[in-house]
């Protein structure tokens, strides 16, 4: 009896992590559709992560265009972009700060403020506090490079000054994003 009830809760402890293993593996299919209820985002999108989107400016829902992109610097671009609700920097994102961090560390004698934007879409409190949380997020980068905390301020515009006055996926994409101004 003992033995019987042993090999029960091994089968069923066996199943239940195949189970579990087979939901927490990621679907390697190039095309998903997704419906959120985020502020950010609250409607249903469909990206297909084989190719870039909307003519070549768009890689999920990232922004990767060149159209919007000014300089801090000669060669340094000023801002980085975000996807939907989301504060974790892209690879080209992270490029651009180490090019930010190292012309900052040239010039010690400038002050930055990184500006944290997101999309129209949310209420105004939810947006400033997502756009404070990029900043952050920017700040925190280029701090690890070198960059004294004391040079970097962080200002949160939430929705309130758009890039592009859009209402759609590729305007979206560009406001979501983080801006490195000099102060001084």
């Amino acid at each position: 009896m003992n033995l019987n009830k042993i090999l029960k809760n091994t089968f069923i402890i066996l199943v239940a992590s195949l189970v579990l293993n087979a939901c927490a593996t990621k679907k390697t299919s190039t095309t998903t559709s997704t419906t959120t209820s985020t502020p950010e985002a609250s409607t249903s999108t469909s990206t297909s992560t084989s190719t870039p989107s909307i003519s070549g400016q768009m890689q999920g829902d990232v922004f990767i265009g060149m159209d919007s992109i000014e300089y801090l610097a000669s060669g340094v671009p000023d801002r980085v972009f975000f996807a939907t609700n989301e504060i974790v920097l892209t690879t080209a994102s992270r490029e651009t700060l180490r090019k930010q961090a190292a012309w900052l560390r040239e010039n010690s004698d400038i002050n930055v403020i990184v500006e944290g934007h997101a999309d129209e879409r949310g209420t105004r409190e939810y947006n400033l506090a997502l756009g404070e949380r990029r900043a952050n997020s920017a700040k925190d980068y280029l701090m690890t490079y070198g960059v004294s905390s004391d040079r970097i301020s962080v200002l949160s515009y939430g929705k309130e000054k758009p890039v592009d006055s859009g209402s759609n996926p590729l305007s979206w994409s560009k406001n979501r994003r983080s801006v490195s101004v000099k102060a001084n």
